[in-house]
């Protein structure tokens, strides 16, 4: 490496997502055939009353410097939604409005981490964790959960990746990739780890947690008394509000860390633009859009999930939160990479391959499916085409 750049950054790797999302629009400007299921965006529009409330405070000056890390309106109104609906005890004072729950995530481990700390997070995971936590000078230390248990978090699993290193644990659920939600016995593995680790920290992404199917429930370890001030909520307006360009999220924990992590806030962000946040507001309180969005969703899962376990060689379990269909592929000889390009090039469908989430063995690809029914549909038939053809190419050979 050259000495012209911060090592830390110099080192880290592309967002594979991003990536592939940009490869996928490029590709469909080229071929309007390609069906895009790489990216986790809705494809809602903001629900109407949300909007309208921006162009109102534009209109009335409302323009200016928020200096502080967030509107006191917003941050007790989104303590209260904590309270309400999670469970979780955070005083306002905990509460920092940042530009998308991407920044929480930074900022946290930024500011808990030190350089040779060990922060631990699951596998698979989101692609951002390991390299966020590179950007601090910290080691990411994955903990590969299993596919043939369906990815449940066990007690075993931690604590062979835990050292007196370990200073903070990250978790996602409802999960992307693989659509699980976390059960109430795995949120008691993780209170019982915590328990014997007393200066271990937790990071709790729940960016998901208001899409959710089958009565599934989300759990937000925060609202365990015993470890609650050991614990960070990240969340944010993207994905339940279709919200994903205004950017804007939260992070919640106790007042201390909150005054520690606002020195970096005042440093680097300054403030989230106050006719976003006044508009933030407003969506707390859209329910019934969210509702109707989920419903959505649900249909779009079942059709897609449906339809792909219908194909020789394929194989989806039922998503339970997120709008992402973790699927297998069957395909010997070939790892998620190959498996990726085969189905762009013979089914026309773009999605991210299992590696880019850690999963190191195997064939499996994350497919989004916050799009169009038609366009779901099509990509069944594309992909089933496909797999049909390697079958027949087998007969033949």
């Amino acid at each position: 490496m050259s000495e012209r750049f911060n090592k830390n950054i110099e080192q880290m790797k592309a967002s594979a997502s991003m990536v592939i999302m940009a490869k996928a629009k490029r590709i469909k400007a080229q071929d309007p055939e390609i069906i895009d299921l790489a990216g986790g965006e809705p494809d809602f529009d903001t629900p109407a009353r949300i909007c309208e409330e921006l162009f109102r405070q534009v209109k009335a000056g409302y323009t200016h410097y928020t200096v502080g890390p967030g509107l006191p309106e917003l941050r007790e109104k989104i303590a209260q939604k904590l309270n309400t609906e999670n469970g979780c005890s955070y005083h306002p004072d905990g509460v920092i409005v940042t530009p998308g729950g991407k920044y929480s995530i930074y900022m946290a481990v930024r500011t808990l981490v030190n350089p040779g700390d060990e922060v631990m997070y699951l596998n698979p995971g989101w692609v951002s964790y390991p390299s966020i936590v590179e950007a601090a000078g910290a080691v990411p230390v994955d903990v590969n959960l299993r596919y043939e248990e369906n990815y449940l978090i066990r007690e075993e699993l931690l604590e062979e990746k835990y050292s007196e290193k370990t200073k903070l644990l990250i978790i996602n659920y409802p999960n992307n990739p693989t659509g699980r939600v976390l059960t109430p016995k795995e949120a008691e593995v993780i209170r019982r780890f915590l328990l014997r680790h007393k200066d271990v920290l937790l990071l709790s992404d729940e960016m998901y947690e208001r899409i959710l199917y089958d009565d599934n429930c989300n759990v937000s370890p925060a609202s365990m008394p015993e470890i609650a001030d050991r614990v960070i909520t990240v969340n944010g307006f993207s994905k339940s509000v279709a919200m994903t360009g205004w950017r804007i999220g939260y992070m919640a924990t106790t007042p201390e860390i909150g005054a520690m992590a606002g020195k970096l806030f005042q440093h680097t962000i300054s403030c989230v633009s106050g006719f976003i946040q006044k508009s933030a507001i407003v969506a707390l309180d859209c329910q019934q859009e969210i509702e109707e969005m989920r419903k959505i969703y649900e249909q779009r899962r079942n059709l897609f999930v449906n339809g792909l376990n219908q194909i020789p060689g394929v194989h989806c379990t039922m998503p339970e939160g997120a709008f992402y269909a973790w699927t297998d592929f069957d395909i010997p000889g070939m790892d998620s990479n190959q498996v990726c390009e085969f189905i762009l090039e013979q089914a026309k469908v773009v999605g991210v391959p299992g590696i880019s989430y850690g999963e190191q063995q195997g064939s499996r690809m994350r497919f989004s499916f916050a799009t169009s029914t038609d366009q779901l549909a099509k990509a069944v038939e594309n992909i089933s085409a496909a797999m049909a053809k390697i079958k027949c190419e087998k007969k033949e050979g």
